[in-house]
């Protein structure tokens, strides 16, 4: 494991490897036990996307490890005014150990990790999110105990979540739904390895796909940087929300997650929201532990 691009690149032990590590530095932190497993090491974070999440875990995980974060805005970036990436990577590459970059385009991810000669981790494309997806993982385990036989119901946008989590789920051999509106599927290719590889299945049917659910994952209708869209896909995603009446199909023990920000009364109810809070901010924080074992395996 060299870089972060996208977990299909990963195999079922390296994620596990990833989430083990995950789990041992999360109880250094709630134990107070201090590391500087990455001591004198400078990561870039580079955003051309905004974020809350991306930018306080990662920057807050590399100062735990014994580094330091350089946040790099776009508007700070040559590569904003049009340096090619392909300069940005070999000069970043000469100052730095590690990048981080939560772009629009996974080409652009792909092309840092081409041409630099430091490890490059995806915080976030518009085809991937492997790092939330790493998160969910070490959440589900902690509540599930393991992943095998496990249903996951994904209920909304065929997105980078979608991409990701369907192949994070099958990978940990968990079975994987989701339901979603024509015209909003996930990857083609992506569903195509997954239905090869594993349990998966595609409906319009939210009942459907809720039914029998282990664990029920959603996120906002409209991605960040499809805010035109917005009009459009409320319309197209009218029934496809997590609420009171359907959740009723899914186990009665079952784990509700979101990858936020969340907009209550679109994709979920305020109602599921807040009784499950616990686990989504679970997840959110584990966000961190995750993130700091990337690091850990790429950076050390």
């Amino acid at each position: 494991m060299r870089h972060l691009l996208k977990l299909s690149d990963l195999t079922r032990e390296e994620i596990l490897s990833i989430l083990n590590l995950a789990d041992q530095l999360k109880f250094e932190r709630e134990n107070g036990i201090k590391n500087d497993y990455l001591k004198g090491k400078k990561l870039g974070m580079i955003f051309q996307k905004a974020s809350t999440r991306t930018r306080v875990s990662f920057e807050t995980g590399i100062y735990e490890l014994g580094g330091y974060g350089l946040f790099l805005s776009s508007s700070d970036l040559q590569i904003g005014r049009g340096e090619p990436v392909e300069d940005t990577a070999r000069v970043l590459s000469r100052y730095l150990d590690g990048i981080m970059i939560r772009t629009f385009a996974q080409k652009e991810v792909e092309d840092l990790a081409k041409y630099g000669t430091i490890p490059v981790i995806n915080g976030l494309t518009d085809y991937a999110h492997p790092c939330q997806v790493l998160a969910d993982l070490m959440t589900i385990r902690e509540y599930k105990g393991a992943f095998k036989d496990l249903k996951m119901a994904y209920i909304g946008d065929g997105n980078n979540m979608a991409n990701s989590l369907m192949v994070g789920a099958i990978k940990q051999e968990m079975s994987f739904t989701i339901a979603c509106p024509k015209g909003y599927e996930p990857d083609k290719d992506l569903m195509e390895w997954a239905a090869k590889n594993g349990n998966f299945k595609i409906t319009e049917d939210v009942e459907e796909a809720i039914n029998g659910a282990d664990v029920l994952y959603t996120d906002v209708w409209a991605s960040m940087g499809m805010e035109k869209e917005k009009a459009v896909r409320e319309h197209d995603f009218v029934g496809y929300q997590i609420n009171g009446k359907n959740i009723k199909y899914a186990k009665h023990d079952v784990m509700v997650m979101h990858c936020l920000p969340a907009h209550r009364g679109e994709e979920i109810t305020a109602e599921v929201f807040e009784d499950h809070a616990k686990e989504i901010f679970d997840e959110a924080e584990n966000r961190l532990h995750a993130q700091k074992a990337v690091m850990v395996k790429l950076l050390k």
